[in-house]
């Protein structure tokens, strides 16, 4: 917390710092981060539309693959073209309202927050379909489907409004330099005038509940998934049901782990540029690789991608 000024006026905008260490070679940052933005766009929009035009991938797995693949596209455009804005710093491109500030961080929390309850669903579907094969038909009907995914999408959208309206409730006088390259908790917290003691309990204590109550899902499902697996006595048996959920607990790994130390960490462990590395990682590399990680580890859904490039292909010629 800083002391108020004597003469201060509430802060109207924040100016983006971004890479200001990587100056010399902005372009070349710039051209990497458009190329990998390009292309979880395009990888993500060709998972949503194999599975929605591929009648084999009807069914619940793939129903939750579509809303992560949109989610991804969602999280990495809430961040990355204001990004390349700020590298090339046209039409002020490191500079954003107080209002435009905390509405990306709203949008940028509530769709962290629903990955977090869609990788929770995820894992629940791939319990069900291990441990009750016989009973997956009614415990994991369209209806549930749908009726998870609509409550993710609502859950992760009521997250984050507590902590925002204690933002609101927050004086910034100045400096209005945000070190980040987007409007991220911790570096705006560090610019506020006001003390900033339980808006920072009620961000870990709210970041904490998500990623536990999530996390125990996935952790209870895959607990069952292993001790269904190990009475299986099929070698050949259980390495097909183990295949059906490796791309799921591998993208489950990487997202979980960077998130629980970004946000559910001591301040001694904080470092600005060690953060934005952070940052980097699990708001744009792993958006990248999760459709990746799910054609590359899932037979079914590396057949139909290559089944649709095929057809395309055989049309052009």
């Amino acid at each position: 917390m800083q002391p108020h000024p004597q003469n201060w006026t509430q802060v109207t905008e924040f100016v983006m710092v971004g890479f200001a260490e990587v100056y010399e070679e902005r372009f070349l940052f710039f051209t990497l981060f458009l190329i990998m933005y390009l292309f979880t766009l395009a990888e993500n929009t060709a998972i949503i539309l194999v599975v929605g035009l591929n009648h084999r991938l009807q069914r619940p797995m793939y129903f939750f693959l579509t809303h992560l693949s949109c989610l991804e596209i969602c999280y990495t455009t809430v961040t990355v073209p204001k990004m390349l804005a700020g590298f090339v710093d046209v039409n002020g491109g490191k500079t954003i309202s107080y209002a435009g500030c905390l509405s990306q961080l709203f949008i940028f929390t509530f769709l962290g927050a629903t990955e977090c309850f869609l990788l929770a669903a995820m894992a629940y579907d791939r319990y069900v379909a291990i441990c009750m094969p016989l009973r997956y038909g009614s415990l994991v009907s369209w209806g549930t489907c749908i009726r998870l995914a609509v409550a993710c999408w609502l859950v992760g959208f009521l997250t984050p409004i507590l902590p925002i309206y204690l933002m609101t409730q927050l004086t910034f006088c100045g400096p209005n330099v945000v070190d980040h390259f987007f409007c991220d908790d911790s570096p705006l917290l560090a610019l506020s005038c006001s003390d900033v003691t339980l808006k920072e309990t009620t961000d870990f204590m709210v970041s904490l509940a998500v990623l536990l109550a999530s996390s125990t899902v996935i952790a209870v499902s895959y607990g069952n998934i292993v001790w269904t697996l190990l009475h299986i006595r099929s070698a050949a048996e259980r390495q097909k049901a183990f295949s059906t959920c490796a791309a799921h607990l591998t993208v489950v790994g990487i997202f979980y782990g960077t998130l629980f130390f970004m946000y559910v960490r001591t301040k001694v462990a904080s470092s600005i540029n060690f953060n934005k590395v952070v940052s980097v990682f699990y708001s744009i590399v792993t958006p990248m690789l999760n459709p990746l990680i799910y054609s590359l580890r899932n037979k079914e859904v590396k057949g139909a991608l290559g089944q649709a490039l095929s057809l395309k292909s055989w049309k052009r010629k």
